[in-house]
């Protein structure tokens, strides 16, 4: 896997924002990956089942990854030690911790969202 991409960079790619189309279509053939908290976040999301449908067409070369007992203790970790001084997520940690537990960058438009982890590559 090149990249593990962030809710925000699959939701500008279905609406067809320029930059993250061409990032998401020059490198889906490295492979991409997305936590599955980010599969579920973009069918949330969805106004309705067709949808859905579409997210998971144009989703479907990617490797979704499940939630480990080693990405929720790394998760629970980063959410104890940066909730409150940079007001990290519940999803944002974890999407995180897969980054970091995959030892691959994540790919995301919200940079302010991760910046403070340390170790974490950010494209």
């Amino acid at each position: 896997m090149e990249y593990l991409c962030d809710t925000c960079i699959l939701i500008d790619y279905l609406r067809g924002k320029q930059e993250a189309y061409n990032r998401l279509s020059a490198d889906r053939s490295k492979g991409l990956g997305m936590s599955s908290v980010t599969l579920m976040e973009l069918m949330v999301g969805a106004l309705n089942k067709r949808e859905v449908s579409v997210i998971k067409k144009a989703f479907s070369d990617f490797e979704i990854v499940d939630i480990s007992r080693p990405i929720s203790i790394k998760a629970r970790l980063l959410i104890e030690k940066y909730a409150k001084s940079h007001g990290l997520l519940i999803p944002d940690a974890l999407i995180a911790a897969t980054a970091l537990e995959l030892g691959v960058p994540l790919c995301t438009a919200n940079v302010g969202d991760f910046r403070f982890i340390p170790d974490i590559a950010l494209v």
